[in-house]
């Protein structure tokens, strides 16, 4: 498995321990909940075992989490939307896709080059400098 693989089975972790929170302060109907959880957790096990197929579910899933859940969508790791991409990039401002189309770009170029890569240092390191850009 993957590094970035492994790094999104975190991030689905949190964003599900979100979901139960939710369900368990009932805010949601009881059964459908029980059941979107239940796919999402298809999602969780499917991705590590074929991450190419899992990425039509995963579209599906976080633009449900969006429209079905909007007091969370300010939770959901905004890393799930970018890697699922799709439609989940609807639910991203323009300077935020700007900020990852630059992150792909720097791990191309360090890929290409041998070189490491840390996506969430590399991602710190973009954010400061788009916010240094903006004072």
């Amino acid at each position: 498995m993957s590094n970035t693989v492994a790094d999104h089975l975190v991030l689905l972790d949190h964003l599900r321990s979100i979901l139960v929170a939710v369900g368990e302060a009932e805010q949601v109907p009881e059964e459908s909940h029980a059941l979107f959880l239940e796919r999402f957790d298809e999602l969780r096990a499917s991705l590590p075992i074929d991450p190419i197929e899992s990425q039509y579910l995963g579209q599906d899933l976080l633009c449900q989490i969006m429209q079905r859940y909007p007091q969370i969508a300010h939770l959901v790791p905004r890393d799930l939307l970018w890697y699922f991409a799709g439609d989940c990039l609807h639910y991203m401002p323009d300077e935020e896709i700007d900020l990852y189309q630059a992150l792909e770009e720097r791990r191309y170029e360090a890929e290409q080059n041998d070189e490491p890569f840390d996506w969430n240092q590399e991602k710190q390191l973009l954010a400061l400098s788009d916010q240094d850009s903006k004072h």
